[in-house]
């Protein structure tokens, strides 16, 4: 959530900011919070001067009652009582003034970092750089759909069955490959000074709201109405929450936290080759690397995390490429974003398996995130996040570059992890 000190200070920024993410309500949506908060300060200042006069004219009561001046005294009676009643109207007015500004608040997105990219779509995302040789493969080489079924490691329709598009069930060496990248991903995490962490996966309203994900996304959350529980987009939702209403010593910054999930999403996309077999679901595992660190060093701790994720895909031998998304492409609660993919052969495209992002003080602001910096004064911490990785287009993309004749043969770094070399 923007803070209200930048909206008045800087408001040319701001609106350069929501043109830059081509957040089109947004000249009007500040001008409505700005007047609101006018409004706020006006309706705060009237009831505090009413406070003060009534407390001053109690104690003027006081006194005339110890003097006999009792006509005095309820002449100053009455006007205590009027004072009570403009408090509690502006009290009222106040509650639902600020109810109003905040949710307005809630509806702006993050302003997007200075080095974001004008643009409004995926098309003008910035290619910051690319890895590895694209693999190229025979006449006879199958999607990972049809591998899969080649293969019998993933079952679409059985899920059809127990659940409804979009939730596979793995079998045999698909479970496997699943659960040695899975503990690959944490192991790397760990050694990259990552602690492993174990959320839930049902999350309240509040966290929600804390991360951004509400109101933004409400449509996009698989919702328990009854216990108004909502099944986790991400694992950033609960890790991030972890310090949520915190104010964190300074000793213990950066924060470092990682946690393998599920993941759950209603917004499946429409039918076709973008979204066949593994390239979308409604239910997928992945691992989450998130920061909470000082704002001066937030933008070196992205850099780490991306240099970190690029490692992963470099030790499965993928090759992939780096991009800057540009402002229009941005997620609502991101100032910066790299987007990974890697190159399915198969498909003959690329496929997004990260995001990273730095949401500077964004989150921390609706989290109330903070630490005491030096001489003690209170400040917004820096949240960022990153997916190491999610497993979905990883696996369609390692089934699909290394097919040969004789099956799939995986990276190495993945044969202990698995127990065996090749699948088939």
């Amino acid at each position: 959530m923007l803070q209200l000190s930048v909206l008045r200070d800087q408001t040319d920024l701001v609106l350069a900011g929501l043109a830059k993410k081509r957040y089109a309500t947004g000249p009007a949506d500040v001008a409505a919070i700005l007047d609101l908060d006018q409004r706020r300060r006006q309706l705060q200042t009237s009831h505090d001067s009413a406070q003060a006069e009534a407390n001053k004219l109690a104690q003027q009561i006081g006194g005339l009652m110890k003097s006999g001046d009792k006509a005095g005294a309820e002449t100053l009676k009455i006007r205590t009582a009027e004072l009570k009643q403009h408090t509690q109207s502006a009290a009222a007015e106040l509650a639902q003034v600020g109810k109003e500004q905040q949710q307005l608040l809630y509806k702006l997105p993050n302003l997007p970092h200075a080095s974001v990219p004008e643009g409004r779509a995926a098309a003008d995302n910035e290619v910051v750089r690319e890895h590895g040789a694209k693999p190229e493969l025979g006449p006879d080489a199958l999607p990972h759909w049809d591998l899969i079924k080649k293969y019998d490691i993933i079952d679409f329709e059985l899920g059809v069955k127990i659940t409804g598009a979009g939730f596979p069930v793995y079998k045999g060496q698909g479970a496997r490959l699943q659960r040695a990248l899975i503990n690959f991903f944490l192991d790397e995490a760990r050694n990259a000074g990552y602690t492993e962490m174990q959320p839930p996966i049902l999350v309240n309203e509040a966290s929600g709201y804390g991360t951004g994900q509400l109101p933004d996304k409400e449509g996009q959350m698989y919702h328990d109405a009854k216990d108004d529980l909502y099944l986790i987009p991400t694992a950033e939702v609960p890790l991030t929450n972890i310090y949520r209403d915190e104010i964190i010593p300074v000793e213990k910054l950066p924060v470092r936290i990682t946690g393998h999930t599920p993941c759950f999403r209603r917004e499946a996309g429409s039918w076709g080759a973008d979204v066949r077999g593994l390239n979308r679901l409604h239910q997928f595992d992945k691992v989450e690397i998130v920061q909470i660190t000082e704002p001066e060093q937030s933008y070196a701790a992205l850099d780490t995390m991306v240099a970190h994720i690029e490692s992963l895909l470099q030790k499965l031998e993928l090759p992939y490429r780096v991009l800057r998304l540009c402002g229009g492409d941005m997620g609502f609660t991101s100032a910066l974003t790299y987007d990974l993919e890697v190159w399915s052969a198969a498909q003959g495209r690329w496929l997004e398996v990260s995001s990273a992002s730095n949401f500077e003080t964004y989150q921390a602001n609706r989290l109330k995130c903070r630490y005491k910096a030096e001489g003690g004064k209170t400040q917004l911490l820096h949240t960022l996040n990153g997916s190491a990785l999610a497993l979905p287009r990883i696996v369609a993309a390692l089934l699909e570059n290394n097919q040969t004749a004789d099956g799939i043969e995986l990276p190495a770094v993945l044969h202990s992890y698995c127990g065996f070399s090749k699948i088939g």
